[in-house]
This record gives C-alpha cells, structure tokens and sequence, in this order.
C-alpha cells in the first residue's frame, strides 16, 4: 500500500495529487488530500485524518509519498520508512516561501528522504526500496544525522547520552 499525505496546510497540493491520479493503480493508495480538489479515482481518499489513524497508514505502507513538511517527514522516519517527498513551492502558489525545498534537499544530501521534482517521475521512485538507510553503530541513523548537523552549526561536539 502506498500513503499519500499533503498534510494540514491551508494550501492545495495539486500538483502532487495530480501525479499520485496518475500511477497506474496497480496498488492500494491511501491519499489525505487536504483543501486540494484533485481526485485519485481508484485510491481511498481523506480530507484530513487523526494522528493515530495516519500513524497507522505511516505502520503499514510499502511507501510513503508526502509534502516536505517537517511533521509528515519525521513521522515516516521515525517508523523507518523513507518518504518520497515532493516541496511545496511558493512559485506554484503552494506555500509562502520555499522552505520545504530547502528541508527536502538538506534532507536528501543526508540520504533521509527521496525527493521528487518532476511528478511525471513519482512512479519510478515508488518502485525503488523505501526503506531508510541501516542503523549507524548502535545509536539510530536519524539521531546520527541530526547529531552532526547540530555539531556543524554550533561549531561544537555534541555528545551522546542524557547528561
């Protein structure tokens, strides 16, 4: 099953939509489609979910096509899957600014997510694995990557643990 989320912003994502419509459905696609009016005939289709049922969707997806907000990405990774991300840009009338470009690529160099640019190619992406990189010497991959990143911006080492 693949899950398709835009998330909750006030803007529609028809742009994803429209490349999620056009996969050739043969697989189950579980799409929460926001304010967008875009249709996805043969998937099941949501405004908008509670957590836990998204959570649920996240646990049992073969693949994960998402915005690039932050809140969609930690959860798909969190529960070891690695999304396919497509950014909202604000030249489309997506979003306010290009942040989520900006996150979806910072991302992608970290080897945590697949970005998407060009939708005619989401159906290349989803036959690719899904699944996040292998866990970095016993502390999870994610936790290694934000590690260094919080190092590199505050010049210092941070150190594992709780102290």
């Amino acid at each position: 099953m693949i899950f398709v989320s835009v998330g909750t912003h006030e803007t529609p994502f028809d742009r994803l939509l429209r490349a999620v419509a056009e996969l050739d459905g043969g697989e189950d696609v579980v799409v929460q489609h926001g304010l967008s009016a875009i249709r996805c005939n043969s998937a099941t289709e949501f405004d908008y979910l509670p957590f836990d049922r998204v959570l649920e969707y996240v646990r049992s997806a073969r693949a994960i096509v998402t915005h690039a907000g932050v809140g969609s990405v930690m959860l798909a990774l969190a529960n070891d899957k690695r999304p396919i991300v497509m950014a909202r840009r604000h030249a489309f009338g997506e979003a306010v600014d290009d942040h989520q470009v900006e996150l979806a690529a910072r991302l992608e160099r970290a080897g945590l997510v697949e970005v998407v640019e060009d939708s005619r190619h989401l159906s290349e992406y989803l036959t690719r694995s899904a699944r996040p990189p292998a866990f970095d010497s016993g502390e999870p991959w994610l936790g290694a990557s934000l590690r260094t990143y919080l190092a590199s911006q505050l010049g210092e080492p941070v150190v594992a643990g709780y102290e």
